[in-house]
């Protein structure tokens, strides 16, 4: 089992910029990609980016691509979410997920408990 805790959450204006950080803990041997997802009221549940473990390859939804990176501290298996450039829309709960399957960009078997992002007008 894998254990995903969030944080970093908050409320920006829009053009802001934010830090989300998830922190993974057990079987952290097995994960294959740390991501994340992000899910807005009324919407679904939206693929924001994902790093593997063990190489460079990133990958992005389309409607981040140019403004949020992600990133990965192995050593402390730890996943970062730079937001940069924040607007309304981006507004949601954000979860990291873990252990990816499937086609790109797959599901994860782990979710964490997600974290707020209200990004203000």
């Amino acid at each position: 089992q894998v254990q995903l805790v969030e944080s970093g959450g908050g409320l920006v204006q829009a053009g802001g910029s934010l830090r989300l950080s998830c922190a993974a803990s057990g079987s952290v041997g097995s994960i294959n990609a740390m991501g994340w997802f992000r899910q807005a009221p009324g919407k679904e549940r939206e693929f924001v980016a994902f790093s593997i473990s063990d190489g460079d390859f990133t990958y992005y939804g389309d409607s981040v691509k140019g403004r949020f990176t992600i990133s990965r501290d192995n050593a402390k298996n730890t996943v970062y979410l730079q937001m940069n450039n924040l607007k309304p829309e981006d507004t949601a709960v954000y979860y990291c997920g873990a252990d990816f399957r499937g086609p790109l960009p797959g599901t994860p078997n782990y979710w964490g408990q997600g974290t707020q992002v209200t990004v203000s007008s």
